[in-house]
């Protein structure tokens, strides 16, 4: 049934126009991160004036202010008044977050966001009606090669990384804890990026060895481009064609979502005949509820496989049916209530 509207709603429709101008909100974020206005309030002895921060950052006063302005509307700074001058500091969450130079910095997806994906939404209604995902469009790239669109150019290529790498230093603590992993000595995580997962269970099981397994030009990038550490370990291979290195646990961290049922249930095929009777495969994924209702992040995460590539968001139903069809019968599902959930399946 319908939800029905209250008398406020019906008068004045504020969350949707919250919702319509949402856009609005994510560029004013997006651009005072690529400004660097809170990584300058980070480093600041003490709160800014926008004339300070727009001569900084060779921007113009008038449109610092307003910028600024809107960040302490949306709660994202903070603003006190000295002799009749606005001076600007950091909240918790600016420094935390969005300054770059924070160990738990998101900047890096929001650069991905802002960058990349922001031009690519503008074609939502393109790819609803022709079904074609965006790159297929913008670059002639076949639907079946959109990681070539994605890995296009180096600072494309770095762009999606630093995406992955921010994704995991916020979500990857509640991925370990999903389930105890203590039993798997050693961890393969195949496609893992920069490693950022990789290190968080290394972290969490100091005893068991990681193996980050990634596409050659991957481990070149991050290998220029991020910071890493010997509690990880970097095999270059592609999990499609190559031979997947033994391990005890293979983790597959938003590595089916990124593909269509036949070409997930091939990889996932491979993993059971490599992995050793005891062993497992973990999936990390953004989990739709069964009835595909919500959560409302992972229908929009639906739409973004969509016009990225050519996959899907799934319910865990679906997911226990691929495991089922090569061979996992015992499955766990673990809703972590953040971002991303895990599905745990042993041999």
């Amino acid at each position: 049934m319908a939800k029905q509207l209250s008398q406020r709603e019906m008068d004045y429709p504020d969350k949707l126009l919250e919702y319509l101008n949402g856009f609005r909100f994510s560029k004013v974020i997006f651009s005072a991160c690529e400004l660097g206005v809170f990584d300058l309030l980070l480093t600041s002895q003490e709160p800014l004036s926008a004339q300070q921060v727009a001569q900084e950052l060779s921007a113009s006063a008038d449109g610092m202010e307003r910028l600024m302005d809107t960040l302490v509307g949306l709660q994202i700074l903070d603003v006190e008044t000295t002799n009749a001058t606005a001076l600007y500091s950091n909240t918790d969450l600016a420094s935390r977050y969005l300054a770059k130079g924070s160990p738990r910095s998101l900047w890096n997806m929001i650069i991905y966001f802002s960058q990349s994906l922001y031009p690519l939404w503008s074609g939502l209604g393109d790819t609803v009606r022709a079904g074609k995902n965006q790159n297929e469009k913008n670059f002639g790239i076949p639907t079946e090669d959109v990681f070539h669109a994605i890995f296009r150019t180096e600072e494309e290529m770095v762009k999606f990384l630093g995406l992955m790498d921010s994704t995991w230093a916020m979500d990857g603590l509640h991925i370990v804890r999903a389930f105890d992993l203590s039993c798997f000595q050693k961890v393969v995580d195949v496609g893992g990026c920069t490693g950022a997962l990789a290190r968080e269970v290394a972290k969490a099981y100091p005893s068991s060895s990681v193996t980050v397994f990634d596409l050659p030009q991957t481990v070149e990038m991050v290998q220029k481009h991020f910071a890493r550490d010997d509690t990880v370990m970097f095999q270059p291979g592609d999990f499609f064609t190559d031979d997947i290195p033994p391990a005890d646990l293979y983790i597959l961290a938003r590595i089916i979502h990124d593909w269509p049922e036949e070409k997930g249930l091939k990889l996932l095929k491979k993993i059971y005949d490599t992995c050793k009777t005891g062993g497992g495969v973990l999936l990390v994924e953004a989990l739709l509820l069964e009835n595909r209702r919500g959560p409302v992040l992972a229908q929009v995460f639906s739409l973004n496989m969509m016009i990225q590539t050519e996959g899907r968001e799934r319910h865990p139903s679906d997911y226990i049916q691929m495991l089922n069809k090569v061979g996992f019968l015992n499955v766990q599902v673990s809703r972590t209530e953040k971002t991303y959930d895990a599905i745990l399946a042993l041999k």
